[in-house]
């Protein structure tokens, strides 16, 4: 469990940095002069420099581990979060986001971490918490920084000196998370990677062969797409959210803040509720019941999110949007209940890959609908929500020969059983020196996949189940 821990605080910790900015735009740009099109340009640079380092970060989980991964990306980014009280001009607020951003990439670390410490049958309970928990720090940020920035204000400080002195609470807090995972974190229930080399217990795969089977097993790829109209829309909501009450309703700085907080705050619960709504799905209907809980429930969060872009009134826009943030943010949980199944050699490339996805989604969506002033911000929340429905329909398309899709079964093919599957992301001189021996096992834990009925169906006359490791 301290693992666990470790994980899910020091993600918070990046989601309080890289939104700090966000309850705070309405004083920052006062000072620095900032433009709708300079703040829409940071808001897209806040997310846009996790896009590529996700995957980085991905195959450098697989290959070294997530404590030094994440722990070294933490470190490296936190000066960004400092340099944030010294700006002073458009360009210089943009490049602290985009730098700061790149905190974000600890996403993949904390649920590679929890895909190798919990077993299949919990898999998605432990990604959705941890992500959940972590994610929280995207609404906390605007419940902190407002809170902050008023108490520093009232010491004496003005508005232009409160907000910058307010940004060394999220780095000093970035950095204490980085160091703790450092000393405290341990790889995988039998220790850390180094260690485990050094004894022989675990083999040094290759760079080049992990990240093939990764970016070629197209499952990964549609994850991404529709991980980008889940995660990808919480980012977007979470920059542009308080600046949206504030605009639209006339309200103050505190008040829009806590509203806007209401959103991340959500994560507490429907993150890990996607993650455990999935794993009940799957012992009942399988692999085939994530997906199509997955379907469902992404496609919801796109009509509230719709619906929010419509409603006109302050009470009926906070009450829709909590059940968007409730929506939204399960799809999350729901998304790597399926995510650690899709490839155990290049899990943390699968990982990496849907990560990515989420970062560009948010992207595209501040760069259509929410950068300068093409379209007001409801209108973009409208056709945002048409894009939610629409890039969703692709997981009808994921399907997985030893336990079916969404629309038909297993097949009664040569790959029609979890070894089969798991066995060729290895050649046989591989198999020969016994490298595949971790995915052999992941497979045996991977029947429960199946689902009830078809284990029904397939377990042996005397009534044994398949032992499982």
């Amino acid at each position: 469990m301290r693992a666990f821990h470790l994980s899910w605080i020091s993600f918070f910790s990046c989601f309080v940095s890289s939104f700090a900015a966000a309850p705070l735009l309405p004083i920052i740009r006062d000072n620095l002069n900032l433009t709708s099109t300079d703040i829409g340009n940071a808001g897209i640079a806040s997310v846009s420099g996790a896009v590529f380092a996700r995957i980085a970060m991905g195959t450098a989980c697989d290959l070294f581990g997530p404590r030094l991964a994440s722990a070294s990306l933490i470190l490296l980014t936190a000066p960004a979060v400092y340099f944030t009280s010294f700006i002073s001009s458009p360009i210089s607020f943009l490049l602290v986001r985009f730098f700061t951003g790149f905190s974000l990439t600890t996403f993949v670390s904390t649920q590679f971490w929890m895909s190798s410490m919990f077993s299949g049958e919990v898999v998605g309970t432990a990604n959705g918490v941890a992500a959940g928990w972590g994610n929280l720090g995207g609404g906390a940020t605007q419940l902190i920084m407002p809170l902050v920035f008023c108490v520093i204000h009232e010491f004496g400080a003005t508005k232009f000196t409160a907000w910058r002195i307010a940004f060394f609470i999220p780095a000093l807090f970035q950095m204490s998370t980085a160091l703790a995972v450092l000393i405290f974190g341990q790889d995988l229930p039998d220790g850390n990677y180094q260690q485990l080399r050094k004894s022989g217990d675990k083999q040094k795969d290759k760079l080049s062969l992990v990240f093939y089977h990764g970016i070629t097993n197209y499952r990964g790829w549609i994850l991404a797409l529709t991980y980008g109209y889940c995660f990808g829309v919480e980012l977007t909501i979470d920059n542009i959210i308080a600046e949206y009450f504030y605009d639209r309703f006339n309200l103050n700085l505190q008040t829009a803040g806590i509203i806007a907080a209401s959103f991340g705050l959500a994560n507490i619960v429907s993150r890990p509720a996607g993650g455990i709504i999935s794993d009940a799905m799957a012992k009942r209907y399988g692999m085939r019941g994530r997906l199509w809980t997955l379907w469902i429930v992404q496609t919801l969060g796109g009509v509230l999110c719709v619906t929010l872009g419509q409603v006109k009134s302050l009470g009926a826009s906070i009450a829709v949007m909590i059940m968007f943030s409730l929506f939204c943010q399960a799809a999350c949980g729901l998304t790597f209940g399926v995510v650690p199944f899709v490839s155990r050699r290049s899990l943390g490339v699968i990982s990496g890959v849907t990560g990515g996805g989420g970062n560009v989604g948010a992207i595209l969506t501040q760069l259509i609908f929410f950068k300068g002033s093409k379209y007001s911000k409801e209108t973009g929340i409208t056709l945002m929500g048409v894009m939610i429905i629409t890039c969703t329909l692709s997981i009808c398309l994921i399907y997985f020969p030893q336990w079916g899709g969404m629309l038909c079964g297993p097949s009664s093919g040569k790959i029609a059983k979890e070894e089969d599957y798991y066995m060729t992301e290895w050649n046989s001189k591989e198999k020969e020196k016994g490298l595949h021996q971790t995915s052999l096992k992941f497979a045996d834990n991977s029947r429960s996949e199946r689902g009830r009925s078809v284990e029904a169906a397939t377990m042996p006359s005397n009534g044994t189940a398949p032992t499982n490791v």
